[in-house]
């Protein structure tokens, strides 16, 4: 029974699915995600726009960066979770003001 002797990949760290540890690319998606969290969040807030706006300029370099690393689909989804949120925080802090202060206030 060939079926019986697969290996077993649920096996490893939480974003590894191959079994085999990827930390910079697991710490890389977490700070997409948290920039992506904060960029998002105080992108509602008009006054916060230098924080949203920079916060997610760098939220999509590291998630950008942290794609073209990835080796597991799992890190590519959480990835592509904080790069969305962080262009959409990148990109409401610059119609509130950009990443020098604008002409907005």
């Amino acid at each position: 029974m060939a079926q019986a002797m697969r290996p077993n990949t649920a096996v490893g760290g939480l974003f590894a699915t191959d079994g085999k540890p990827h930390p910079l690319q697991d710490s890389l998606l977490a700070v997409t995600l948290v920039l992506g969290v904060l960029a998002f969040v105080t992108a509602m807030f008009h006054n916060l726009h230098l924080l949203s706006s920079w916060a997610g300029l760098v939220g999509i370099c590291t998630g950008a960066y942290g794609q073209w690393i990835s080796e597991t689909t799992r890190e590519r989804f959480g990835l592509i979770l904080g790069l969305g949120a962080s262009a959409v925080g990148f990109f409401l802090g610059m119609a509130h003001g950009g990443l020098f202060g604008g002409w907005i206030s």
